[in-house]
């Protein structure tokens, strides 16, 4: 009798979480769609998520922090940044809940306490939005797309306003762009709206107008011709690879910044978090986001390298296959990549290493590095053997990730992954480009061994948006 009067009173505890749940869901969907205030749970994504999505996130909360955080704390929190004037933000309301808990006297009073905590508010200018332009509309460009118009809100930082192909543009190709953008086989369907507007060479995605530009030549181009100015183009096709290719984009009437999404030579290479205040936007008019791989490796080897010193290592990543290898067995410019990509792990080269030292330059010459591609469409797993300038113990190596995924200048970019049994599909649609696997932590005295996963499309492209915020000068009032 006590069994089920016990789960009775369980199912009505549930019964009021998820009713709280869909109260804080919609105070999140207001914040966004009314003031543009994004709420975002240590990192993760809140704005159109199901309760069980949120109770999901609420429940790794508690496990990360170590603390007993609710669904009711989060609402309390929301509640009260509702009554705040703020400007255009983006807050860690999982924090907020973390520090409350921490500071019960001085939180009492929620409204006061949030007003002080995000005080620094007041003094936030209002930005200006910046049109964009993807040139190329590939994987990355597509997931880009996706991104921004999903996070468009009231339009007050970037806006894409035209994508760039080469080839003609008619109604079929309309159809067919509209089609692998609105479906995915990895990310599946795009939560939006996407049509085809012929007469305009146009898409229509989630009812604003997207135009359709073909061109052979960036230069070219006259985006003024389609009401765009003072764009930023970011180059997703890998054809331009240097400072001189790149620059061609710059002699297109309406464009004035350029951000490739691959390594680039001769121009900044950037791992938005680790190296992109060194490069002031009014002075540098190109960027290269440099790979997924190096985003995925750069910030967890600079925690190594700021707290224990990192003597020399190797990178050796597990990579998903990409569409440059062949689907199946065929000619190629490298012998490995030409067998059929499905089929074969393929032992492949990667400047991941290397690349590291353009952000770290003290890790210059200290990193081997090699690849595998492996038979999963995305996501992928680097694994790091470091030798460290002093004696470490895995517990030590995990507390030290853990805080800087917790606070600092990494939090976007480091995710701390508390799963007994992470495998590469548990990583897909994860925002941060690199998720650290604590449970995986080799130590043995000097020497360390550590897994970062990655989804090499989807984190990293948060990793490009976050830079081209950097570049269109658009960045919101945050609070991690």
């Amino acid at each position: 009798m006590s069994a089920n009067l016990n789960y009775e009173e369980e199912v009505l505890s549930e019964a009021q979480n998820r009713r709280t749940t869909v109260e804080f869901i919609t105070i999140v969907n207001d914040l966004w769609y009314d003031k543009s205030i994004e709420l975002v749970l240590f990192k993760n994504p809140l704005v159109d998520k199901r309760a069980s999505e949120v109770l999901n996130l609420i429940n790794y909360a508690k496990e990360f922090v170590s603390k007993p955080i609710t669904i009711k704390d989060a609402l309390d929190i929301a509640k009260a940044i509702q009554q705040i004037d703020l400007p255009s933000s983006k807050l860690d309301i999982g924090k907020l809940a973390y520090e409350c808990y921490l500071q019960p006297k001085k939180c009492k009073d929620k409204v006061a306490f949030v007003q002080h905590k995000l005080k620094d508010a007041k003094t936030y200018k209002n930005i200006e939005p910046k049109d964009v332009v993807l040139y190329g509309f590939g994987r990355i460009g597509r997931l880009l797309a996706r991104e921004l118009m999903t996070k468009m809100g009231k339009g007050s930082q970037l806006r894409l306003r035209a994508i760039v192909t080469r080839g003609p543009i008619n109604e079929t190709v309309l159809e067919k762009r509209a089609s692998l953008l609105s479906v995915d086989s990895v990310h599946r369907d795009f939560l939006g709206t996407v049509q085809t507007d012929p007469e305009n060479n146009a898409l229509i995605i989630n009812g604003t107008t997207v135009f359709m530009i073909s061109a052979n030549n960036p230069e070219e181009i006259d985006y003024t011709k389609y009401g765009i100015k003072d764009a930023l183009i970011i180059d997703n096709t890998g054809a331009f690879r240097d400072k001189e290719a790149l620059s061609r984009h710059l002699k297109a009437t309406g464009a004035s910044k350029v951000l490739i999404t691959a390594p680039a030579k001769g121009i900044p290479n950037i791992v938005h978090g680790v190296n992109h205040k060194q490069y002031n936007p009014d002075k540098v008019a190109i960027f290269s986001a440099a790979s997924c791989t190096t985003n995925a490796i750069t910030p967890v080897l600079k925690v190594l390298e700021d707290n224990f010193g990192i003597k020399k290592g190797h990178l050796e990543t597990i990579h998903a296959y990409t569409n440059d290898q062949n689907l199946v067995d065929n000619m190629h410019s490298k012998y490995r990549r030409g067998r059929a990509a499905a089929l074969n792990m393929v032992i492949t080269e990667t400047g991941a290493g290397a690349a590291v030292a353009k952000a770290i330059p003290a890790l210059e010459g200290k990193l081997t590095s090699n690849a595998i591609r492996v038979p999963v469409p995305n996501g992928s797993l680097a694994i790091l053997n470091l030798q460290l300038n002093t004696m470490v113990s895995k517990e030590r190596v995990n507390a030290i990730i853990k805080k800087y995924a917790l606070e600092g200048d990494l939090v976007e970019q480091i995710k701390y992954s508390l799963d007994n049994e992470l495998v590469s599909s548990d990583i897909i649609g994860t925002t941060a480009p690199a998720i650290f696997d604590s449970k995986a932590t080799i130590t043995d005295k000097e020497t360390i061994v550590i897994y970062v996963w990655y989804d090499n499309e989807y984190g990293y492209s948060h990793q490009v948006i976050r830079l081209a915020k950097h570049i269109a000068k658009v960045r919101r009032f945050t609070y991690y």
